[in-house]
């Protein structure tokens, strides 16, 4: 499993549901469940081209008098499947993540939950979230992987999260830059990845994304 976060790059305005379309000829080619997170204003659209689209962020309210807010009824109604919560850049606290995945749970979306650490992602699994990603926030955008680098976080947090709740897949990020870095987290115990630059900033994406999906 790839998770593609697309953040809000001058690439990502650019070529948003280009990345999109991308993920989903990769996907059609491969088999490999693929997952793109575009910016919330390309969300409807890119739904209606590619049905893995997931927020880069949902917040726990209701619908209602709370302006900002992007309610779990606002990505359903948008055929959006999910939503990332608590990435590094997105921090929220423990009640706050547990409403959120509550929300996405009850309404039918899958959450995706960051954490930064082996403890936080064992704390998380008690939420018992559809998927958590741990990503040292060091690391994202190094170019440096988890994987090699680090890779005592990936093991543990794997082995950690298995014990509170199998049922939960365990993925890896920060750093993913080559297959080489998909192939030692796979090893490693981690079931996906989850990157953002390394993809967004590639020459030529769909070779770049063709290419990770080889390492499963």
């Amino acid at each position: 499993m790839i998770v593609l976060n697309l953040k809000t790059y001058d690439l990502t305005i650019q070529n948003a549901l280009l990345f999109t379309d991308v993920a989903g000829e990769v996907q059609a080619d491969t088999g490999l469940r693929i997952i793109v997170c575009p910016p919330s204003p390309y969300l409807r659209e890119a739904a209606e081209r590619f049905s893995g689209v997931f927020a880069q962020h949902v917040d726990a309210e209701p619908p209602g008098a709370f302006t900002g807010s992007i309610p779990v009824e606002m990505l359903k109604a948008a055929k959006v499947k999910g939503s990332l919560v608590n990435h590094s850049e997105r921090r929220l606290s423990p009640e706050r993540i547990k409403a959120t995945v509550e929300r996405l749970h009850s309404n039918g979306l899958e959450s995706l939950v960051c954490a930064a650490t082996t403890n936080e992602a064992a704390s998380i699994a008690h939420l018992s979230p559809v998927f958590i990603a741990v990503e040292p926030p060091e690391l994202i955008g190094s170019g440096v992987s988890v994987s090699k680098s680090k890779p005592e976080i990936v093991i543990n947090s794997v082995k950690a999260v298995k014990d509170i709740n199998p049922k939960i897949t365990v993925l890896c990020g920060a750093g993913v830059s080559d297959k080489h870095d998909v192939k030692k987290a796979l090893e490693l115990g981690s079931e996906g990845v989850l990157l953002a630059s390394a993809f967004v900033k590639a020459k030529d994406p769909k070779a770049f994304l063709a290419d990770l999906a080889s390492s499963f």
